[in-house]
């Protein structure tokens, strides 16, 4: 394979922009390429900047149709999950099963070896694992090796993150020096296959399957009315629109019996989680040797803990209890910034 050549995600957006610029620079070909998940017209402008990036670098550029298999992996997982009464991450699903995944199967079509994308991370060579592994970024504020905890040995070592030194403030600065048109353009906020915001993508989607249920606390008393559990998360306090005398939490919600229980922001905190569709680069047994950091959502600066194996499953323990796992959400593993893998959370308790 050539090792001169790389596949590059590009989006439209600064990150991926300035990423085809810092690989030029190193000497790499790059090939450009942007998946197309939705036939619709903001999508056409992500895709149209996408071309004119390409053009003012005078590099190869495709666009790849992907609406068939992002539906059927990414939007119905998402669909599925709020139906159980869980709250997915599509994001983490899209990098492992359609995103990553494409742009590898074209580098193998192209005999390329490197992939890139514009994400804030790094890999590099772990003594300790004698691995290359997934590595957070410098800046910690943006850094997104979270997102890409589910990728393989295999293609971790063949990834490229041009971005991973820098500040998103030094990047756009690389922009404006160069003229490139988009070095101010605003990223993208929220779901993506979602602009209209996830709650009215949902009524849109789940239609007549959501109805209004009852509010109870833990001994089933009702405490108001609800408009669909489908529309809720585990740890939400806003939005309740309950004249309470004190804040509630969601506690646990009950898919079967369209309940939702309401409860103290302590009765969320978690000593032990179960995870399941556990993946990691590393044996288990090496990383149950560990004191790591458990991180349960993308937002969360994460937790010190242990992995542990009891009766085939796995679990996540807290050296202190944490309030922050929603099933549904991803628990991502770090030992020394490096990422050792994760799993999704199952928590039992949270469940009426």
């Amino acid at each position: 394979m050539n090792r001169k050549k790389v596949v590059l995600g590009m989006s439209g957006g600064v990150d991926s922009s300035i990423s085809v610029y810092l690989l030029l620079k190193q000497g790499y070909e790059v090939i450009g390429v942007t998946l197309n998940h939705k036939k619709e017209e903001s999508l056409k402008e992500e895709i149209d900047s996408a071309k004119r990036v390409a053009n003012f670098f005078n590099i190869k550029h495709r666009v790849i149709d992907i609406e068939d298999i992002f539906q059927k992996e990414v939007v119905n997982n998402f669909l599925n999950g709020y139906s159980k009464g869980i709250t997915p991450s599509p994001c983490v699903i899209c990098d492992e099963r359609v995103k990553m995944k494409i742009l590898f199967d074209i580098a193998d079509e192209e005999k390329v070896y490197y992939v890139a994308t514009g994400h804030y991370c790094s890999t590099e060579y772990n003594e300790e694992f004698d691995k290359i592994l997934l590595k957070k970024a410098e800046d910690s504020k943006k850094d997104q090796s979270y997102m890409l905890y589910r990728l393989d040995s295999d293609k971790i070592s063949r990834l490229l993150f041009p971005l991973f030194k820098y500040t998103k403030s030094e990047i756009r600065e690389i922009g404006k020096n160069i003229g490139l048109e988009i070095h101010n353009k605003k990223d993208s906020q929220g779901i993506c296959f979602a602009k209209i915001g996830y709650i009215d993508f949902l009524k849109r989607n789940l239609g007549d399957s959501i109805k209004r249920g009852k509010f109870i606390d833990k001994d089933g008393n009702i405490m108001g009315e609800h408009k669909g559990y489908q529309l809720y998360t585990i740890g939400q306090r806003r939005g309740l629109n309950l004249k309470l005398p004190r804040a509630y939490f969601i506690t646990a919600i009950n898919p079967e019996k369209n309940e939702i229980t309401l409860g103290e922001y302590n009765e969320l905190a978690r000593k032990r989680v179960e995870l399941v569709d556990f993946k990691s680069p590393i044996e288990l047994e090496k990383i149950m040797e560990k004191k790591v950091i458990g991180r349960p959502r993308f937002s969360s600066f994460g937790a010190e803990g242990k992995v542990i194996a009891e009766n085939e499953k796995i679990y996540f323990e807290y050296f202190e209890e944490n309030v922050q796992n929603a099933p549904g959400q991803h628990l991502v593993i770090y030992y020394k910034d490096f990422v050792l893998g994760g799993g999704m959370i199952v928590d039992k308790k949270i469940f009426s």
